[in-house]
């Protein structure tokens, strides 16, 4: 079954977290690296739910109140018995508030994913080693001074940023266009978000390596799809309230997972040929 699985990248990049999942019930042991990741990831939540979510659902209320009072506007143009149109333009409202829910709540979860991960680091970093030995029976660090440890947390963070800025601001000046220019940005948007995450998960086991943040993308990108349906999976996940407090240290144990079998692995045989 894993042979068959190792064969479909898109298929074995998405189990990753049920593989995460075994790993813990294996070694109970490890659940002690996720306690207090937990407790800092409730504490974030409360606060980004309490305000985030709670402002982003009032905005997509006015947007539906005010498209509906739009549609009714236009209706009363139209010749009577196109009144039956009302009720699919009221449809549509009702499937566009759904659509900005689900945008709002993978937004929030995203936010928490950064949140989190970057304020475990300390806990994540001790689990990522744990697993990388009992996954490959070593563990490889390349160490730092810590203000040159805390510099490059600092600089990976900002790299980030300027990545979001480079593809976000194109992104959205192509959302001003509606119809197509609101799809592609809504595509766009979704796929940089899922980059974000993917690199975020994975990348634990390669900072204690110390890669460069470019060679960190091109990991990610190299390891194309089970990278991709990994990190689609991994937003999934970390965008349903309070199950996300449990999946956010998930994902990145099932990210050091992944980097192990998919990318040391690779690199292994690649420097046997």
């Amino acid at each position: 079954m894993k042979k068959f699985l190792g064969g479909f990248g898109t298929v074995a990049g998405a189990t990753y977290p049920l593989k995460a999942l075994g790993v813990f019930w294996r070694h109970p042991r490890l659940w002690g690296y996720i306690t207090i990741p937990i407790i800092v990831n409730l504490v974030t939540a409360i606060a980004l739910y309490g305000g985030l979510l709670f402002f982003g659902f009032e905005f997509i209320a006015e947007i539906q109140t005010d498209l509906i009072t739009w549609f009714q506007q236009l209706l009363v143009n139209l010749p009577q018995w196109l009144g039956f149109l009302e009720y699919g333009l009221i449809g549509l409202a009702f499937l566009l508030r759904i659509l900005l829910t689900i945008i709002a709540l993978i937004v929030t979860g995203f936010v928490l994913a950064q949140f989190g991960v970057l304020l475990g680091a300390p806990w994540y970093g001790q689990l990522s080693e744990q697993l990388e030995k009992i996954r490959t029976g070593k563990v490889e660090i390349i160490e730092v001074s810590i203000i040159r440890d805390i510099g490059r947390a600092i600089l990976y963070e900002l790299k980030k940023l300027v990545l979001m800025a480079i593809v976000g601001l194109p992104l959205g000046i192509i959302g001003l266009f509606p119809g197509l220019g609101t799809t592609m940005f809504t595509i766009g948007g979704f796929l940089l978000t899922t980059t974000i995450v993917g690199l975020d998960f994975i990348d634990s086991a390669l900072e204690r390596r110390r890669f460069k943040f470019r060679r960190k993308l091109k990991i990610l990108f190299s390891s194309l799809p089970a990278s991709g349906s990994f990190a689609l999976v991994c937003v999934f996940l970390i965008s349903i309230p309070l199950v996300n407090l449990v999946t956010i240290p998930l994902c990145v144990a099932s990210g050091t997972l992944f980097v192990c079998d998919r990318v040391l692995k690779k690199s292994a045989k690649n420097q046997r040929r």
